[in-house]
């Protein structure tokens, strides 16, 4: 700062002091142009904050640091954080009001699977009950009352054949013909077989149970006690199927190999205990 300056400003702190105001050295006859009106705006400032200055110093004796007057650029300032503000909260609005639909639609849509999956376990759990059923009286037309002997055979030579249909309704007329025969429970055996190949394992496990009522000491016994634990695994039955497989072991210690080796993948499947 000047001396001039210096000068000026201790002229201007003094007659402010002395509570006088300020007063122009030489009359302006002509009005103020823009230019001097914003000088004097500015000598006005320069004035009030040399006031304050001037009483802080009297008031606290203590040197003040003046700063620089920058009022307006943090106005300025302060208003495009606002702006920046209401910009982002605008966006997090909307943000909210998509995932506030998403949410909606996401849960309508659970609601529909809910329900779906019900329908469809009520349908499975009707199927289920309905595939346990006794199986229905046979309807094939059976083969005609004649010789025990010359209806088992008939019936095993339509098997051997593949013919798994008529073989099934031969089967199914000898055991019902012949309850007494001495190969009843043979016929019921094959029955069986014939059953499970169309996958009508609740059927197929009941004619098992006739073939091996009594448990007989046959070579078809020990298989059609496996194949009786392999039906009731298809229906969803493995603990019977394990008591089944356990009878097998204790009835048929002998069995042969191959039989046996098909009862210890039943017992794996079934997950029965050691």
């Amino acid at each position: 700062m000047t001396r001039a300056r210096t000068a000026v400003l201790a002229g201007l702190a003094l007659a402010v002091a002395l509570g006088g105001p300020l007063q122009a050295q030489t009359p302006m006859d002509d009005p103020l142009d823009a230019r001097d009106a914003r000088r004097v705006d500015r000598m006005e400032k320069v004035v009030r904050e040399l006031r304050a200055i001037i009483f802080q110093m009297r008031d606290t004796g203590k040197p003040v640091v003046v700063q620089p007057a920058d009022t307006d650029a943090r106005m300025a300032e302060l208003t495009r954080r606002m702006g920046d503000l209401e910009q982002t909260l605008r966006g997090l609005n909307s943000t909210l009001d998509d995932s506030t639909r998403e949410l909606d639609a996401a849960k309508r849509e659970i609601a529909g699977l809910k329900a779906e999956a019900k329908a469809l376990g009520e349908r499975l759990a009707a199927a289920e009950a309905k595939a346990i059923e006794p199986p229905p009286p046979p309807v094939e037309t059976p083969v005609a009352q004649g010789d025990p002997a010359q209806d088992f055979t008939q019936a095993r030579q339509l098997m051997l054949a593949g013919d798994y249909d008529a073989a099934e309704a031969a089967f199914a007329a000898y055991v019902n013909n012949w309850p007494d025969a001495p190969r009843t429970t043979e016929a019921s055996y094959w029955w069986g077989k014939t059953l499970g190949v169309r996958g009508a394992h609740a059927d197929a496990a009941k004619a098992y149970i006739g073939a091996i009522r009594g448990w007989p000491q046959t070579p078809w016994a020990p298989d059609a006690v496996v194949e009786l634990s392999r039906s009731l695994i298809a229906l969803k039955k493995p603990a019977d199927a394990c008591q089944t497989l356990t009878e097998f072991t204790r009835r048929y210690p002998k069995a042969p190999a191959n039989i046996a080796s098909r009862a210890a993948q039943a017992r794996t499947q079934a997950k029965c205990a050691a």
